[in-house]
């Protein structure tokens, strides 16, 4: 497979792309329904269980997730990404923007901060700005604010009522322009997806 670099993705390397373990696969929409098999598993035993809010917001935690979600396609699967990309914080800082998240979390939380919606859609679009992984960061990201939700005695985000999020459409456009305008710490946009 070769590397894409279209509206809202992210490239990977050509090291990357090498760790892919299915080696049938040619194409993105081949990759799509590969990932998206695996994922579906990770969701099903995600909320299978009970957890903390405090439990989740942990690099342990976070990683053991992204790993049951790509386990089946990415030898790196679970790994924090050694390469830098055209999003996210340059991987040395990595694991501090993710304690610092981690604590900005908790907080929210102890104080109320913010809504239950809003300290999710928060969390999700930092930890998207942070792109911890190679690749899967988005669909990663939307589990967690899922599984926040759930800690939390809220209901699951709609996601902009469920459509495909991964391929180039109308959807993912509203999606990256909510989570842009997020960047700028405007939260309306997002917030207005994640429940339409």
């Amino acid at each position: 497979m070769k590397p894409e670099n279209k509206d809202g993705m992210t490239p990977l390397t050509s090291d990357e792309l090498a760790d892919l373990i299915p080696v049938t696969i040619q194409t993105r929409e081949q990759l799509n329904h590969w990932e998206q098999v695996n994922i579906h598993e990770a969701v099903k035993w995600a909320f299978s269980r009970s957890r903390k809010h405090a439990d989740l917001a942990t690099n342990k935690f976070m990683t053991g997730l992204h790993k049951r979600m790509f386990d089946q396609v990415w030898k790196w699967a679970g790994r924090f990404r050694t390469s830098n990309k055209n999003i996210g914080v340059d991987r040395e800082f990595i694991q501090i923007e993710l304690r610092n998240l981690h604590d900005d979390f908790k907080v929210w939380v102890e104080y109320s901060s913010y809504p239950v919606d809003e300290i999710a859609a928060r969390f999700h679009h930092r930890l998207v700005f942070i792109h911890p992984f190679p690749n899967g960061n988005g669909r990663h990201a939307r589990l967690m604010a899922d599984l926040i939700l759930k800690s939390l005695g809220g209901e699951r985000f709609t996601w902009g009522g469920g459509g495909d999020l991964v391929s180039e459409n109308k959807l993912r456009r509203r999606y990256i322009e909510a989570l842009m305008a997020a960047d700028g710490h405007d939260y309306g946009l997002l917030l207005e997806f994640v429940r339409s």
